[in-house]
């Protein structure tokens, strides 16, 4: 019977648990084969976009797949590929609106620590490769809980919508 079990227990984990049905994914999928690069704003749509601040060369938005509750993203909105296609002026300006969104989490989040990072080249995660941009990840003691783990499944506290809400209030 104890071994019976352990192999239903595995096949279930295996098989059946890793499914976990996003069926709001399929319009990210749509979005992206429409419209393109997502950073490449055409829309002064702020709310439906999740953009929580515009700066002179750069933007913040929620990230809609978030890695961690308050994921944001921070791009420049000129198309490139990397820092080095900054031109100074730029740079200042992405890096100095990252700090204002590590600042806003802190006020209104706050988490215990902070992942900030880019991904360049998509053998190193960039989602969308071509077009830079920087994650600001929240983290909060014990966020690494077994769902990750066991699962493969993380969960998400909070809605986009309220998010955006607190953030941008």
């Amino acid at each position: 019977m104890g071994f019976e079990f352990v192999q239903d227990l595995e096949f279930y984990i295996k098989v059946i648990m890793n499914k976990l049905w996003a069926p709001w994914r399929s319009v990210f999928i749509k979005i992206r084969k429409i419209r393109g690069c997502i950073f490449c704003i055409k829309s002064k749509d702020n709310k439906n976009e999740f953009i929580i601040k515009k700066s002179r060369h750069s933007f913040a938005m929620l990230n809609i797949y978030p890695y961690n509750n308050g994921h944001i993203m921070v791009s420049p909105f000129r198309h490139v590929k990397d820092l080095k296609g900054l031109n100074d002026g730029e740079l200042l300006d992405i890096i100095k609106l990252t700090r204002d969104m590590q600042m806003l989490l802190e006020k209104k989040l706050k988490p215990h620590g902070f992942n900030i990072g880019i991904n360049t080249g998509k053998v190193a995660g960039a989602g969308y490769k071509d077009h830079l941009h920087i994650h600001v990840v929240p983290r909060w003691k014990g966020d690494g809980n077994f769902m990750p783990v066991i699962a493969d499944t993380k969960v998400m506290p909070q809605s986009l919508k309220e998010l955006y809400n607190l953030l941008v209030c």
